[in-house]
């Protein structure tokens, strides 16, 4: 199927939902975590530093995930074509919710709107501290870090910060996943977008999606597991598949 042909099932929906998953911000220069190149795939022994348990009990992990967030690709990265067609989507009246499992904060640096965005797994953009919830912006944090200090605490409390993120270990934000079941079960469109969807519980918001009847459509470059019971998939890089497919639908151009 082309990408013009799936823009039709798009523009009869009433109801669209949208995941999107790491193969997304690849083309904006953040690697994914599990890909032939991904973060872990390089290096077994970073994935401890998304584990909470690790994070909570050994100071030198701490110590070495504040450090990588300081070098972390989200603060030079700009959102890239992938990015633009889905907010123009959104600007276009034809996208019902937005739900992102990237931490980089690219959609709304886009445009997308926060109404219509859910960050499920969190965003990188803010630190957080696990005993009273107090939130800063990541930028003042990290200038802590910068200044000398390699695990800062809260400073309202006292407590351990870690970025506003979900772990390993840690539960998703039950309203916001409540949010996402809903919309998924509801929309009568469904397009999963660079996620291998092997990770849930938003592994499962398609499944929901399908069995509720809607069409599922999936982008991604890699093959996922849901392919075979998808309606479309469109194989290659989102940054390419997504122009076309929100232009087919409301006269989006690259670079608009």
């Amino acid at each position: 199927m082309s990408a013009a042909e799936a823009a039709t099932w798009i523009a009869s929906a009433r109801s669209m939902v949208v995941l999107t998953g790491a193969g997304v911000s690849t083309e904006s220069g953040i690697p994914d975590f599990r890909g032939p190149d991904g973060v872990w795939t390089r290096d077994p022994r970073a994935e401890r530093l998304s584990n909470i348990g690790y994070y909570i009990a050994d100071p030198s992990v701490r110590r070495e995930a504040w450090q990588r967030r300081l070098d972390h690709p989200a603060w030079g990265a700009e959102p890239n074509a992938a990015h633009r067609a889905l907010a123009a989507l959104e600007v276009a009246g034809r996208l019902e919710l937005l739900i992102t499992q990237n931490i980089d904060g690219l959609h709304l640096a886009a445009g997308s709107s926060s109404e219509r965005l859910v960050e499920i797994h969190g965003s990188i953009r803010e630190s957080a501290c696990l005993s009273c919830g107090d939130r800063r912006p990541m930028p003042e944090t990290l200038d802590r870090v910068r200044a000398g200090d390699p695990d800062p605490a809260c400073l309202a409390c006292g407590g351990m910060l870690k970025s506003a993120t979900v772990s390993f270990g840690q539960n998703l934000d039950p309203v916001l996943l409540a949010r996402c079941d809903e919309a998924s079960a509801n929309c009568d469109f469904f397009l999963a977008i660079g996620t291998g969807l092997s990770v849930y519980p938003v592994a499962r918001l398609p499944e929901t999606a399908l069995a509720a009847g809607a069409r599922l459509v999936i982008v991604n470059a890699e093959p996922t597991p849901l392919d075979f019971e998808a309606h479309a998939v469109l194989r290659g890089r989102a940054g390419e598949i997504l122009p076309a497919l929100v232009e087919a639908v409301v006269g989006y151009r690259r670079g608009a």
